[in-house]
């Protein structure tokens, strides 16, 4: 292990230590057995460990976040309850107004489910119109539901709290969705409901003041997931909420090809995609447990691994599943392209059932080891374009993943801004330059 990879290591348990918890005592034959060439970390503490250590309560040990017993009852967007909350960056207070509501929404099957969104609105007046709103999705990409912006805006950890400053700083309030139910589900279009029924819940919220607001959408990677899903299902989900625009980035669009992709050996740094597949599998088997059964489809030590990330946040996640292939765990004769019920939920829920009917703007990295764009996205834009997305696409002359996440923020803060005080969304347009060779790892 490099020096790099041990400070982190030690960081990270260091963190628990401080937090007033002791380290989770790793279990040494985790994983059983693993193919040596793989540079790979122990298992490690979870960030769940330390957030339990906290004064202010995690989701699953708090009544708040409780389903209502007559819940089929309510409706999309209908509030079950709400508070008012603080907001910190890094546990420090931050002087802005917060609301938390819970809402009936829907999973992916229809059924009814609640999830909690937190509306945030500076001390800045704001004339002349309803306050615009922006809907912030932040790539929660996480197993556990203390992982959620409605906790860590509480306790000051969420990880993409300093971009959503800027809209703040312009008066503009925030809305940040708990899209990924409090089960943290992935990549589905039960995203885009919840999206849509958090925004229909802060309309319902008289106090708020936000029922004739104008709203954007905004995402990166997984965030985008969510905002894309919305924007896609609003003319038939949601047709009464006001969206202007919606800005996404980093986001995969043929879930069948970033499966194919992130459950390979891919060299160097691309390697570290194979997280992504892991991650899928344990919150898509939330949503469909019959169909990504790790008892079928995976070795022990597949299901251990498995296992281990049922209760995790993005950060260990990522270094648990990195450089450890899915595939070298399948069962003999047994993959998820084998089977058809793997492949029918990977292409029910890729982009592109419905076209959005209002303004987007998107953006890619056109090398990025996580999600490449040759395959995975650029195909699914291509497909939004010619059937009459009103659309601006770029991919952006950046490599890696995390840094085109700061590269592309920047326009899309600016467009976004514009939008929302009544601006034209510009003409569309389709750069999608695609310089590097075929086959070139991470294009």
């Amino acid at each position: 292990m490099g020096k790099s990879r041990r400070r982190m290591t030690l960081a990270l348990a260091a963190a628990c230590v401080a937090m007033g918890t002791g380290v989770a005592q790793a279990d040494a034959g985790f994983p059983p057995v693993f193919p040596p060439d793989q540079n790979q970390l122990p298992q490690l503490p979870s960030e769940p460990q330390v957030y339990q250590a906290l004064p202010i309560p995690v989701p699953d040990q708090d009544p708040w976040y409780d389903d209502p017993a007559d819940l089929e009852s309510y409706a999309p967007g209908q509030i079950v309850r709400s508070r008012e909350v603080q907001t910190r960056l890094l546990g420090l207070p931050i002087p802005v107004y917060t609301k938390q509501l819970l809402f009936r929404s829907e999973d992916v099957h229809g059924n009814p489910i609640v999830t909690a969104t937190t509306v945030i609105v500076p001390g800045i007046p704001w004339q002349g119109s309803a306050r615009p709103v922006m809907s912030f999705q932040e790539a929660i990409d996480s197993t556990d539901s203390s992982c959620n912006p409605s906790h860590t805006l509480q306790v000051g950890t969420m990880k993409e709290s300093t971009l959503a400053i800027y809209w703040l700083m312009q008066g503009f309030a925030i809305n940040v969705p708990d899209f990924d139910g409090k089960f943290n589900t992935f990549n589905t279009y039960a995203e885009g409901k919840m999206v849509l029924d958090s925004l229909r819940a802060m309309k319902n919220d008289p106090g708020l003041g936000l029922s004739d607001s104008g709203i954007a959408l905004y995402g990166y990677s997984g965030g985008g997931s969510g905002s894309i899903r919305a924007a896609e299902l609003r003319a038939t989900y949601a047709p009464d909420v006001r969206l202007l625009g919606t800005t996404i980035g980093g986001t995969p669009g043929n879930l069948l090809e970033q499966a194919d992709y992130a459950t390979k050996h891919e060299p160097g740094i691309t390697g570290i995609s194979n997280f992504t597949m892991w991650l899928g599998f344990v919150s898509l088997s939330r949503e469909y447990p019959d169909v990504f059964d790790a008892a079928d489809l995976l070795t022990p030590e597949g299901q251990q691994i498995v296992a281990d990330m049922q209760h995790r946040c993005y950060a260990t996640a990522a270094l648990t599943g990195m450089w450890r292939p899915i595939s070298d765990y399948f069962q003999p004769g047994k993959s998820l392209q084998s089977s058809p019920e793997v492949v029918k939920v990977l292409q029910d829920n890729s982009l592109g059932h419905y076209i959005p009917d209002t303004p987007i703007l998107w953006w890619h990295g056109l090398w990025d080891e996580l999600i490449p764009p040759a395959e995975v996205v650029l195909p699914t834009v291509q497909s939004y374009w010619d059937r009459g997305a009103d659309l601006r696409f770029y991919t952006v002359p950046v490599p890696e993943h995390v840094t085109n996440a700061v590269t592309g923020w920047l326009p899309a803060v600016a467009w976004t801004s514009a939008v929302l005080r009544g601006l034209p969304p510009g003409p569309k347009f389709m750069a999608a330059f695609a310089p590097l060779p075929p086959g070139f790892p991470g294009a």
